[in-house]
């Protein structure tokens, strides 16, 4: 980082980390051809009786205020930092010189005495920072907190409860809503339907048959625009760079594909939903980790969400759907539900997965692949490169999405 952070950085820094293009800003103002333009383009010069907060809700004017604050001095006569700059130098050094909260809490202290009245500082570095008071799951009523046996001594002297397992959310909604408060990104998430030429190649997610069906499934959806779809990533990592630390930390992104190709899988525009800490991976149970994005999912389709739309300067009913998920094979088991290793392990060849028992290897082998062959094709008859018998079979029929969904609401049985 550099030593210094400008006006023009905070509002940079602030307008990257809410997923909405920094647009850019030179003696103040910001760069526009057309002075009627100024304002539209950059919310950050709205005044408050400007027509573009007119009809805007609070989350938006939220936002606005928060990018006055980003030009806004420390302090009368400080022109070098603004409160938001000068809090981001306190944060990056705390970064560098692994200093512990309580110190940066005693430094907030001492700078918000020591400072002239109308500094704008926080008054502790957990000031905005809350806690549920939930002490068990409400579905499994099992103890958020690590019992007595697995807590260190140090904990357990000082009395302090420690969390079996924790995850990070961050809320969906307002990431949505924020995407739609710059004038040129709110009409770039209309791109897909406006702007895109279809002429029947692939070069965007809105060219797929999946997504031309969904439209064809859900006209009152499809009908505006800016609904947004949204695809799903997750996998996990080491963040300590070291094969010698067994860890697994897993991000759960989502992106908004109403975005232009060139735009939608750049890392601004890439939403950081869900980040479950380790060390070890969430498996099986990360449909738990997932409540929260779910249910969230769930009322931006069936409720939506009152959002303002800085393009056209008015309110309208956000609605979001989730289309697809992308991940690599084992983590597509965990996502699924669908063992990916077993007996059954191709989710679509399903139950006609055709696998062989290994006696000494001690797991199961894959070998019917000649049913993928042409029917007349020589290897059918082949008896004695493969495992002594001929295949006449033909390939697996992929489960239409009424069957696939069935087999889930019946438990698992298999038929």
């Amino acid at each position: 980082m550099a030593d210094s952070v400008t006006r023009d950085d905070a509002v940079g820094m602030v307008q990257e980390a809410l997923g909405i293009p920094h647009m850019g800003i030179e003696n103040d103002e910001p760069i526009a051809s057309d002075p009627a333009q100024v304002g539209a383009s950059d919310p950050s010069h709205v005044e408050e009786d400007d027509p573009v907060r007119i009809g805007a809700n609070d989350e938006t004017l939220k936002y606005f205020k928060l990018l006055e604050d980003a030009q806004t001095d420390l302090y009368l006569g400080c022109h070098k930092f603004t409160s938001l700059s000068f809090i981001v130098r306190i944060l990056h050094m705390k970064v560098l010189n692994q200093w512990t909260d309580k110190s940066v809490d005693m430094l907030l202290e001492l700078l918000n005495e020591a400072f002239p009245t109308g500094t704008k500082l926080p008054s502790s570095y957990y000031q905005a920072q809350k806690d549920t008071k939930l002490d068990k799951c409400v579905i499994y009523s099992s103890s958020r907190w690590k019992q007595n046996s697995s807590v260190g001594n140090d904990e357990r002297e000082s009395g302090k409860r420690v969390a079996a397992k924790q995850m990070r959310y961050f809320p969906l909604k307002p990431r949505l809503q924020r995407l739609f408060m710059s004038s040129k990104t709110a009409k770039l998430m209309g791109w897909h339907a406006e702007e895109r030429v279809d002429d029947g190649v692939l070069r965007h997610p809105a060219d797929s048959l999946a997504w031309k069906d969904f439209d064809r499934r859900n006209t009152c959806f499809a009908s505006n625009s800016r609904n947004v779809r949204i695809g799903l990533a997750t996998d996990g990592f080491n963040p300590f760079r070291s094969m010698n630390i067994v860890h697994s930390t897993w991000p759960i992104v989502l992106i908004p594909y109403n975005l232009p190709p060139w735009m939608c899988m750049k890392q601004p525009n890439l939403i950081l939903s869900v980040l479950i800490d380790g060390p070890k991976g969430p498996g099986d149970k990360i449909d738990v980790y997932l409540q929260p994005l779910i249910e969230e999912l769930k009322e931006l389709w069936d409720e939506g969400e009152q959002t303002f739309d800085a393009s056209t300067n008015e309110m309208f009913q956000l609605h979001a759907a989730l289309l697809w998920t992308i991940s690599d094979f084992p983590a597509y088991a965990n996502l699924s539900g669908w063992s990916t290793k077993g007996e059954y392990a191709c989710p679509c060849c399903n139950v006609k997965t055709q696998s062989y028992w290994l006696k000494h290897g001690r797991k199961y082998s894959y070998m019917s692949h000649r049913r993928f062959l042409p029917v007349n094709h020589k290897f059918r008859k082949d008896k004695v490169s493969f495992d002594g018998s001929r295949e006449w079979r033909l390939k697996p029929q992929i489960l239409f999405g009424f069957e696939m969904l069935h087999q889930l609401e019946s438990e698992g049985v298999l038929s």
